[in-house]
């Protein structure tokens, strides 16, 4: 077997074994327990069976590979400091907590990319001389692949929690509109939250059902909305969290506050659409300078360019005769 075939052979088991570790770490975060799963199945078919044998009855990535994995989480769980647990874990609530992803994954997506650097250079060692996987080639891959694979992560997620921000701020208006009619209609605030979390199907209204519930389960009602603003990280919603909060402490008519608050978010969504339709030429300047005008050009001098090296006079200036 050439080394060429082995280098690759190692290279697609490594990027095989990169996949199953950010899936079963994306199963484990879940919280499922496959044998307690199979258990009530058991049960609910009416077979009796011993633990051995509904152990046994599993999958081999459900016997071995997920408490591998989940191993690996908690000793990654005991490295970590702390501090950058609880700000990923924050970050994660900002984007949704995508996929119910745990910190702990999120740092083993983080190091994946370091790891298959350094196994690319360990791999450069039995590459063949002369090969695109010797010299400082195989170092630059290594060190793209690393910086790529630590900072991918971490760049999906930033653009995970901007896409979740700008629906919610978008959605703010409306909701706060549908709030104040609500109020002034005589309903209580949970109740006029109840109302917009069930008119709409969006992430503005999976919060609200969140707070909303978690106000059920006994949770003061100022906590709850402090939670759901620092769950979203917009300083619009946790405005108009505060200007709650205060109205509540002071007396003041809910309804002249959820008015004032929609109209601000109303001007600031106006804003923020001015904003953006100012960045449009800057944005369309790229496309237009190496894209349109280029094949304009092509286009529209291309004829002409022919006919003029075809003509004597394109004879005489390229040395045509």
């Amino acid at each position: 077997m050439s080394p060429i075939l082995i280098v690759g052979i190692v290279v697609v088991l490594i990027l095989i074994g990169a996949g199953f570790l950010i899936v079963t770490g994306l199963r484990a975060s879940r919280g499922d327990d496959p044998l307690e799963t199979r258990i009530v199945d058991f049960v609910s078919r009416g077979e009796t069976a011993s633990l051995e044998e509904i152990e046994l009855s599993q999958t081999f990535s459900d016997r071995v590979l997920l408490p591998f994995a989940r191993r690996l989480g908690e000793l990654t769980l005991r490295f970590t400091p702390q501090n950058a647990i609880q700000q990923t874990t924050i970050r994660l609530e900002q984007a949704g907590n995508p996929a119910n992803m745990e910190p702990t994954v999120f740092f083993a997506l983080r190091f994946i990319g370091i790891g298959f650097g350094f196994l690319m250079l360990t791999v450069s060692r039995f590459a063949p001389e002369g090969s695109f996987l010797t010299g400082s080639t195989a170092l630059l891959i290594a060190a793209g692949a690393s910086v790529l694979g630590f900072f991918l992560p971490d760049l999906w997620l930033k653009s995970r929690i901007d896409r979740r921000q700008k629906e919610i701020l978008k959605a703010m208006p409306d909701a706060l509109d549908l709030l104040t009619i609500c109020v002034e209609a005589g309903l209580g605030l949970d109740a006029a939250i109840d109302r917009v979390q069930s008119k709409w199907d969006n992430e503005l209204s999976l919060i609200f059902a969140r707070a909303l519930r978690e106000m059920q389960l006994g949770k003061l009602r100022r906590q709850a909305l402090r939670d759901m603003a620092t769950r979203v990280g917009i300083a619009e919603l946790t405005s108009f969290v505060a200007a709650v909060i205060q109205s509540e402490q002071l007396g003041v008519s809910m309804a002249n506050v959820l008015r004032i608050q929609a109209d601000a978010m109303r001007i600031r969504r106006r804003q923020l659409a001015e904003e953006e339709a100012q960045k449009a030429p800057i944005k369309m300047l790229f496309p237009m300078a190496f894209l349109i005008f280029p094949s304009l050009m092509i286009v529209l001098l291309g004829p002409a360019g022919i006919i003029l090296m075809t003509s004597e006079v394109g004879n005489v200036l390229f040395g045509g005769g």
